[in-house]
């Protein structure tokens, strides 16, 4: 495996396992279940699936706010205070929150000014039945977390371009 197949991996966990042999060594204290605890595992599924549809989001409303070129048209993306990593994106009183409701649940809907929360519209230009959607993780073998959606896998891109594309004509005005 050569280095750029290596930059494509995550290697958070490698990281941790050297900072967990560190503090080890420095404090005394072992601990040798953090690797098999699936709560502390969705924990860290959940911040880092967040910080990952929140850079992407941060990546696309850069390259549209720059291509739009209108600061009144503009989509701001905000941190949601006192929360580890929840935001939301506002332009003309709509918002779109994405929020971590619990370690295994990623909470996505869009809010109008009246704090009314409402769905995404289905493919015949109706609301969708639900309020919001619902990510969940589930847990397979040796502690892989996938992302789904109504039972199918999550795909980060089109997630993003889905609801980046909603947003963007929902809040037109």
């Amino acid at each position: 495996m050569n280095n750029t197949e290596l930059n494509h991996l995550s290697t958070k966990w490698i990281e941790s396992l050297v900072i967990d042999e560190i503090n080890m060594d420095e404090s005394g204290i072992v601990n040798f279940n953090d690797h098999i605890d699936t709560a502390l595992n969705l924990e860290d599924s959940s911040i880092e699936m967040m910080d990952q549809l929140r850079e992407n989001f941060e990546i696309f409303v850069t390259k549209f706010n720059d291509l739009r070129n209108n600061a009144d048209k503009e989509i701001k993306l905000f941190k949601i205070s006192n929360t580890v990593n929840d935001f939301l994106l506002f332009r003309n009183s709509l918002k779109l929150v994405v929020s971590r409701s619990s370690s295994e649940t990623i909470t996505i809907g869009f809010m109008n000014n009246s704090g009314n929360f409402f769905s995404t519209r289905n493919s015949d230009g109706q609301s969708a039945p639900a309020i919001y959607h619902e990510l969940k993780a589930i847990v397979g073998a040796f502690n892989n977390i996938k992302w789904t959606y109504q039972g199918d896998t999550v795909e980060i891109n089109s997630l993003t371009k889905f609801y980046l594309s909603e947003f963007i004509k929902q809040s037109a005005s």
